[in-house]
C-alpha cells in the first residue's frame, strides 16, 4: 500500500508540474505515429534545441511515411545533413520503404511490428505506442533512467542488464493506468529540465521530498554507470584531389558503416610509421589506383564521435594522369566546389571545405 501511495504522489506531482512547465515542441502538436517516430529517432543522442529545425524541415520535405519511402537516399541524407549519426537516417529511410512496400503504408501499432523495422528498438517502439496509441508501456530513455535511479536510489549500474531491469520494473510500477504517453513525456521533460545530469535543480523539484537520493545528498552521484575507458583518437589523412580543370574528386561512402551513404573526400587512417603525405599516397593508390602531386597542407580538422575522436590532416593535391575511368569507379565524381553544396556531406567534410579547399 505504501509503495502504491508513493507512486500516486509521484505521478500526481510530476504531472501537475508537467502541465505547468511542459516544453512547447513541434512533435507534440500531433499524435501521428509517423511524426512521433521521426521525432524520437532524431532525438536519439541529440539535444532538443538542435532537433527542432531539422524535424520541421524533414516533415515538410517528407510529410508522410509514403513520401519518405518514395524519396531517394540522397534526398533524405541531404535533409538530415549535419544532424549526425547518419545511420539513423538510413534506417528511417529503409524502414519507411518496408512500411510502404510490405505494410500498406501504415506504421505498425504493435511492439512486435515496430521492432521488426530497422532502427526501432524497445524504447522508440514504446514511445510511439504510448504517445500515438496510448498503450500502457513505459518508455525508458536516459532522462527517465536518471530520474528513477535518483527517486528510488538505484545503486546498480543502469547500463548493465541488472540495472536496466531494475529501472524498467520501477518505470512500470509507477506508470499510470491512463495517459501513458503524457506520463512518459512528463518524465522525459522532468529529466531534461530539472533532474539534469549535473547540478540538478533540486530546489525547484516538486518531488524533492520523495527523492531518496536527494534526502541523502547522493543525487549527483547517480545514476551509476560503468564506463568503457578512454576514447581513442585516430590520425587520418584526407585528399582534396583536383584535376587541371579545377574540379574536385569526391566519393560516396558505402551504405553500411560510419557516415554511410554520404559524399566526401577520400580519407584513411595513417599508420604509425608513415608521414601524413605517405599515408595519403598509399590510401589513394590502394583505393582508387591514382597518384597525386603538389601536396599542400590544409587546416587540420578535429571531430569527435561517440566512441572515438578523429584528427584529420587534409591536403590539396593535383591528379597525375587521367585517373580511372568513371565506369570503373561508379561511387566517385568530379565536381565543382559549387556542386558540392547540393550533396549530403558529413560534418568532417564540411570542416575540410571551410578550411580553405573550396577554391
Amino acid at each position: 500500500m505504501k509503495v502504491a501511495l508513493r507512486a500516486n504522489r509521484l505521478t500526481e506531482k510530476i504531472l501537475s508540474w508537467y502541465h505547468r512547465e511542459r516544453r512547447d515542441l513541434p512533435w507534440r502538436e500531433t499524435t501521428d505515429p509517423y511524426a512521433v517516430w521521426v521525432s524520437e529517432v532524431m532525438l536519439q543522442q541529440t539535444q532538443v534545441r538542435t532537433v527542432i529545425p531539422y524535424y520541421r524541415r524533414f516533415i515538410q520535405s517528407f510529410p508522410t511515411v509514403s513520401a519518405l519511402g518514395e524519396a531517394t537516399l540522397d534526398a533524405v541524407l541531404k535533409t538530415w545533413e549535419n544532424l549526425g549519426y547518419y545511420g539513423r537516417a538510413r534506417n528511417l529511410h529503409r524502414a519507411a520503404r518496408i512500411v510502404v512496400r510490405e505494410m500498406g503504408g501504415t506504421v505498425p501499432d504493435t511492439l512486435e511490428g515496430l521492432t521488426r523495422l530497422p532502427g526501432i528498438g524497445p524504447y522508440t517502439a514504446a514511445a510511439i505506442l504510448s504517445i500515438a496509441h496510448e498503450e500502457r508501456i513505459p518508455a525508458v530513455d536516459g532522462n527517465v533512467s536518471r530520474v528513477l535511479s535518483r527517486l528510488f536510489l538505484v545503486r546498480v549500474p543502469v547500463n548493465r542488464p541488472q540495472g536496466r531491469k531494475r529501472i524498467r520494473d520501477l518505470a512500470l510500477s509507477i506508470l499510470p493506468e491512463t495517459g501513458p504517453g503524457q506520463w512518459n513525456q512528463a518524465l522525459m521533460d522532468f529529466g531534461a529540465t530539472l533532474c539534469k545530469p549535473k547540478k540538478p535543480l533540486c530546489d525547484s523539484c516538486p518531488v524533492s521530498g520523495e527523492c531518496m537520493a536527494g534526502r541523502r545528498g547522493l543525487q549527483e552521484s547517480l545514476p551509476v554507470k560503468i564506463g568503457s575507458g578512454t576514447i581513442p583518437n585516430k590520425e587520418m589523412a584526407a585528399a582534396v584531389v583536383r584535376r587541371n580543370s579545377g574540379r574536385i574528386l569526391i566519393f560516396r561512402r558505402p551504405d553500411k558503416g560510419l557516415l554511410g551513404g554520404l559524399w566526401g573526400f577520400p580519407i584513411g587512417e595513417k599508420r604509425p610509421e608513415e608521414s601524413y603525405e605517405e599515408a595519403l599516397h598509399r590510401i589513394l593508390l590502394d583505393s582508387l589506383g591514382i597518384r597525386v602531386t603538389r601536396l599542400t597542407p590544409l587546416k587540420t580538422v578535429r571531430h569527435a564521435y561517440t566512441h572515438f575522436r578523429m584528427t584529420v590532416h587534409p591536403f590539396d593535391c593535383l591528379l597525375e594522369g587521367d585517373g580511372p575511368p568513371p565506369e570503373e569507379q561508379p561511387a566517385y565524381r568530379w565536381v565543382s566546389s559549387r556542386d558540392m553544396g547540393t550533396l549530403a556531406l558529413s560534418r568532417v567534410d564540411h570542416k575540410i571545405l571551410d578550411g580553405g579547399c573550396g577554391g
